[in-house]
């Protein structure tokens, strides 16, 4: 009963954040709009399914950082594709401020486990998949201690870490921590790939995932 008058606390705390970030940046994000209507031509958002809470997929938003495959013009990988605003734009967190329109209706969370593929869902055991016991999150205590440096088993592990130990203290610290992470651009992406290794399920990683555009 307790946890349940937190989530509830937490959620009405994300609604009026949210809500409150979507008008105080709205002037920035139409700027960033036209740059990447410019950069990367239509459309400007990029929308990709994801699996949010009990598994439920929705569509989450963000701001597109790469090109659309063009096999003429040698952009096929996700390391073509990427370009130097989508490096910057992910580099500074820019691309993620769409998915504040995901907080709001409901889908994510400020702070939570990030939301993956809903491919991934048949990959995890039983005690990864507690990570959508929660909202997924904009950041989350996996995006402060390593970001896409870390590998999947430890990133499930500080998921399933949050989703046990969430409050509102633990949010701020996160939200805190993530505002260091963003200035000193620290674990952007793994290494060797755009972003981060495609999870195959088992402990075995091959392949990119394509995951964020």
């Amino acid at each position: 009963m307790e946890q349940l008058r937190r989530d509830r606390l937490k959620r009405a705390v994300d609604v009026a954040v949210a809500t409150l970030l979507l008008i105080l940046t709205a002037p920035l994000m139409a700027v960033l709009a036209l740059l990447v209507l410019v950069a990367h031509g239509r459309p400007v958002l990029f929308r990709q399914c994801r699996a949010g809470l009990a598994g439920r997929p929705f569509q989450l938003l963000k701001f597109r950082t790469m090109r659309a495959p063009d096999p003429a013009r040698g952009l096929l990988s996700d390391a073509d594709r990427l370009t130097r605003l989508g490096r910057w734009l992910r580099a500074t967190s820019l691309d993620e401020f769409p998915s504040l329109l995901n907080v709001v209706h409901g889908e994510m969370s400020l702070v939570g486990p990030r939301p993956l593929l809903d491919t991934y869902l048949s990959r995890y055991t039983e005690r990864q998949a507690r990570r959508h016991e929660v909202r997924p999150g904009i950041t989350g205590l996996a995006q402060v201690r390593g970001r896409n440096a870390l590998g999947w088993e430890e990133k499930f592990e500080y998921d399933v870490w949050y989703v046990d130990h969430r409050c509102l203290r633990l949010d701020l610290s996160i939200l805190v921590a993530t505002a260091r992470t963003v200035l000193l651009r620290e674990g952007i992406s793994a290494e060797g790939v755009a972003t981060a290794p495609e999870f195959v399920g088992a402990g075995a990683l091959t392949g990119a995932d394509g995951a964020r555009r």
